[in-house]
Formats: structure tokens, sequence, C-alpha cells
């Protein structure tokens, strides 16, 4: 029989908005015995978003322990259950990308929703003020229990023989692995090799024609290969469902005996009529439409392509799909540049313009890592020793 979880989770705000943050427990629902806890300051919002937010912690935390198991989810928000079950329509903006973010988690018929009284909902609700007393101190919120159900005083650590078990913000630019909080999800994010639009600086997206890898390319991919063979952290592989990253892949998974799984979410901007154009070419024939991409990531290239922020909301989904099913795990997504510079500026925090100032080479290594209280790590960009 499948495991049975609950879930509680809440969220508040100081101020409404103001100071945020959000609790969640995961119970096993036989025992109620305390199997993992989230919490993380946010910094600030609303009420509304912080409870939405330690929903969906607590959703992947339970996902992260058993992806089969049936969860009841348990909050003190009306609304936020009301939403979820489908009783009450979203009409927010702000709400509705995190619903649909908490939906892809898990399966709809693995979930069930309950309104508690806040009474009720004490441990989350206690875990929600930890987590924005901790901000407010300018420190991070460390969990009591970890994955597994076992009360600890801090979180576990590392063991102290595996070379790249270090903090996240003292990790070598090489240091793919475990970390304070626990072993993260880390994310080695690699471009595919090039093809021949890729020296002339071509559009080249998912609209197109889909070009296969050049010999370069083929070359490029080969030479990665060995050094991830080398390096030996690699445990599963994703690939963008394009023909250059799934040769690219294919080539990797070779060398470490791997399957490769495809992740649609992981696909190049469809850059519509600008398809296999240069920029000087597209800035001669629609320049008015280039110099609006240019000026905002809601601005979509011409002949109905993607814009940045159509990309953004599809890359987070497989982002935090994947952080579910490959917690604790080191993955290698093989994907372009867009969806690449995406998770990166998603980990920073940093403002959508920063797309437009990040160098991304063919068959080039980066690596975020993805810790269990929300938080993320950069540990390389654009990495190309492997092919010199």
């Amino acid at each position: 029989m499948a495991r049975r979880f609950i879930v509680e989770a809440d969220g508040g705000s100081r101020g409404n908005p103001g100071p945020a943050g959000y609790g969640a427990v995961v119970l096993d629902a036989e025992t109620g015995e305390p199997l993992a806890e989230a919490a993380e300051y946010i910094g600030t919002a609303t009420n509304n978003v912080a409870e939405y937010k330690g929903l969906i912690a607590g959703l992947r935390a339970a996902h992260a322990l058993d992806p089969e198991a049936r969860v009841q989810v348990r909050m003190d928000s009306k609304l936020v259950i009301e939403q979820m079950s489908g009783r009450w329509k979203i009409k927010h903006p702000d709400m509705r990308p995190l619903a649909a973010e908490a939906t892809s988690i898990l399966p709809v018929g693995q979930v069930s929703w309950e309104w508690i009284p806040r009474e009720r909902n004490k441990h989350a609700d206690r875990l929600a003020n930890e987590a924005m007393d901790a901000g407010k101190r300018g420190e991070r919120w460390s969990p009591k229990v970890p994955p597994g159900g076992t009360l600890a005083a801090s979180a576990p650590e590392a063991p102290a023989d595996d070379a790249l078990a270090e903090p996240a913000a003292k990790a070598p630019a090489r240091g793919w692995g475990a970390a304070d909080l626990g072993s993260p999800a880390t994310f080695v994010l690699l471009r595919h090799g090039e093809t021949a639009l890729t020296p002339e600086k071509r559009f080249s997206g998912s609209g197109g024609t889909d070009p296969e890898l050049s010999p370069v390319g083929r070359r490029q991919a080969e030479l990665v290969a060995s050094a991830l063979a080398a390096r030996g952290t690699v445990q599963a592989i994703v690939s963008s469902p394009l023909r250059r990253c799934r040769e690219t892949a294919e080539a990797v998974a070779a060398r470490l005996g791997l399957e490769v799984r495809i992740d649609e979410g992981l696909r190049e901007t469809d850059f519509g009529a600008w398809e296999g154009l240069t920029f000087t070419e597209v800035k001669e024939r629609y320049p008015d439409d280039l110099e609006a991409w240019l000026g905002s990531t809601k601005a979509a290239p011409t002949g109905g392509g993607e814009s940045f922020a159509t990309v953004a909301r599809r890359v987070a989904l497989s982002r935090d799909k994947l952080i579910a099913r490959y917690t604790g795990r080191t993955v290698l997504l093989v994907t372009h540049v867009t969806p690449i510079k995406t998770l990166v500026r998603l980990a920073l925090g940093a403002p959508p313009e920063s797309l437009f100032r990040m160098e991304l080479s063919a068959a080039a290594l980066s690596a975020v890592a993805y810790y269990a209280d929300g938080n993320a790590s950069l540990r390389l960009l654009n990495d190309t020793a492997h092919l010199r």
C-alpha cells in the first residue's frame, strides 16, 4: 500500500505586505511523527503568497520522501484550501502561478485538502515565525527534523570523507555535491555542443529547423563526456527534447552508463520569425520588435515567438519538479542558453535584464545547488576548461 502523509503548512506576513515567511511539516499519517520540516524567510510579501509558498514547500518535502505517497494537506487558510480543491476560482494574478506550481508537484489524485482551525496548525505556524525571526536577524532558518523523521538539534553534517562536502559559500568552483542543510539537489547545467548555426551566431530556438550537432559539436560532446566521467558525480541525465541536446546528452550517457530522460520544459525559446537569422538581420528587418524585445522580457519575437517571461515560467516549473525528483542527487541537465541563464538568474535572485549580461559558450558547464530550505547556490558558470 502507498504511504500516507499529512502536510501541514502556514505562512505569515508582518504587515501584509511586510516581512514574510512560511513553514511546513510532513507527518506520518499513522503515527503523527514529524518526517520533515521546511521554512524560509521570503522578504516582503503578503499573507496569501507566504501561505502558498508554505504549501509548495510542504508538497515538495512529501514528494522527496515518497513520490507515490498519498498526501492530505491541512491548512488554516480557507482561501488556499478552497482554491486548491477547485471550489473557489483563483482571481488574483499573483496566486495563479503559485497554485499551478503546487499542482505540478504531485498527481492531483494523490492529494486531498482539509481546512483546520489555527490552533490545530501550531507546528507549521511556529516554523513560519521561526523563519521570519531568523530573517530579521539576518540568519538562515535550519530544520530540526531532517528528512526521515529523526529529531535533531541541527542539520546533519556531510560525510567527512567526501571531498566535496563543504558549505555552498565556500565550495570550490567544481564542487558538485553535499553541503550544509543536508545534501542538495544539484543541477549540472550543460549547454549543447555547436551546430552549424552556432559560430554564425544565428537565432536557433525551438521553432526552427532543429539542427544536429556539427563535427565540432560532436567533438565537444565527447570532451565534456570524458570530463564528467572523470569527475564521477553525475547520477542522472535530463535533456531538452531538441536534437542538439539529445545528441550531446547521449554522448555523455554512453560514457556514464546512464539513461537520458526528456523534459519538454528545458527546450529553447521559440524565436518565431527570427529563427535562423543573425542579430544584424533581425535588426534590419524587425527593428521595432527587436528594440522592444531588448527592453522587456515580456516582449516576444516577431511571428508568435516566446517572451523570456514565458520561458521563465516553464523553466521554473521544470526546475521544481526536478528538484523534488532528485533531492540529494546530482543531475546533468542538457539544455540551451536561455534555460541555463534563467536557472542561474532565478538562483541568484537577479533581475530579468541580467539575461543579457551573461556569457554562455557551447558545451560550457554551470552548476546550481538547491537546498531543503528553498535556497539555491550558484557553484559554477560557463566553465569550458574541458574543451581546451
